[in-house]
């Protein structure tokens, strides 16, 4: 197979009718999925902590839920939310919109391709397709959202209606956000306001992730182990499961609930909780049979900050600060230049002279 068709892209690789895996989507032995720690089946007391965003909000119910939401970012670095205010059209039309967007001919998909991590706009396929030395079963959209309404012209205007969807459910993901994040502070314990002013002019990503039905699903990954950069990522999976969280050792796969998102603790808010909130590693597997798509939506700080522990959760005695400044630009230039898999860049920012 030629390298150009694989550089087009797992979707190009499906419409063409291929019936293996490339050599270059082949993770090494000890890599592959079968050969890496899985629960035998789903059990119900390992399910993800779930945050009802109508009883957060009420106080009668909102220092139980803060509790909820300290354990899950302690114990797990991922939940789901729940009864929150996005409308279910809202939330559907932007699974409809963005798998007709992976459908459309290649040359369409193809204008918005780019090698620039840092374009507002990119298509492509694995991570970063230049770099990669294996590749992941994985096509993608990412989009820049802040400031909208400067972006919003670059972003594909096909289908139709993307632009329309796409914006409105950004909107909503920001409002949601500034919501869970603000219980995310309170529980923590950090001081809420400048954080949260920061927050509200912060960076949004909106990432379209397109993972088809893989011929020889043991053999390869749709997202090998990692951690998330930014404060939270908020995602919405369609019905078919894939994602795959590291807890206790043991992945444990994460059921889709229709109308929900899966929320986990990004690298930043590792920092700035000073390590008591944990971002986890996670996965995503392929299945033979069945095509599957999220929508990640990565929210931060503004790209111009500096990332560090919140001075309200450090002391010298008791809880000493575990992790150097780092510029949000230093995250993204790793992720430019090495290899994303497993923590290794949040390991570095550590002080290891306390540790």
């Amino acid at each position: 197979m030629a390298e150009t068709d694989v550089m087009k892209g797992v979707r190009h690789l499906c419409d063409s009718g291929i019936r293996k895996v490339p050599s270059k989507y082949i993770l090494p032995l000890p890599d592959r999925p079968d050969q890496l720690p899985s629960l035998p089946s789903r059990k119900p007391n390992l399910q993800l902590p779930v945050i009802d965003v109508g009883q957060l909000l009420s106080p009668a119910d909102h220092a139980r839920v803060l509790r909820t939401v300290d354990k899950a970012c302690r114990e797990y670095g991922f939940f789901q939310v729940v009864n929150h205010s996005i409308d279910g059209e809202v939330i559907r039309r932007m699974i409809d919109v963005g798998k007709r967007f992976f459908e459309l001919p290649f040359e369409e998909r193809a204008r918005y391709m780019a090698t620039d991590m840092s374009s507002a706009v990119r298509y492509g396929t694995s991570f970063n397709q230049t770099k990669d030395r294996v590749f992941c079963w994985r096509d993608f959209l990412k989009l820049s959202c802040h400031p909208l309404d400067a972006l919003l012209p670059q972003w594909p205007s096909s289908p139709m209606d993307f632009r329309e969807e796409a914006a409105s459910y950004s909107k909503n993901i920001k409002s949601l956000f500034m919501v869970v994040a603000a219980a995310v502070l309170e529980a923590v314990g950090a001081k809420t306001s400048s954080v949260v002013e920061e927050l509200e002019n912060g960076s949004q990503l909106l990432v379209l992730n397109c993972y088809p039905a893989c011929p020889e699903p043991d053999l390869t990954l749709g997202m090998p182990p990692h951690s998330d950069y930014g404060f939270l990522t908020f995602v919405l999976q369609d019905e078919v499961e894939g994602l795959q969280v590291l807890h206790r050792d043991e992945w444990i796969t994460v059921e889709p609930i229709p109308n929900s998102f899966v929320v986990n603790v990004g690298d930043h808010l590792e920092i700035l909780s000073n390590g008591r909130y944990k971002s986890v590693l996670h996965r995503v597997l392929v299945n033979s049979s069945k095509s599957r798509m999220s929508v990640a939506s990565l929210l931060s700080l503004p790209f111009d900050s500096v990332v560090r522990p919140s001075p309200e959760l450090v002391n010298d005695d008791v809880n000493p600060r575990l992790y150097k400044d780092t510029k949000f630009a230093d995250f993204l230039d790793y992720l430019a230049s090495f290899d994303p898999k497993h923590k290794s860049f949040l390991e570095s920012r550590k002080l290891t002279s306390l540790l």
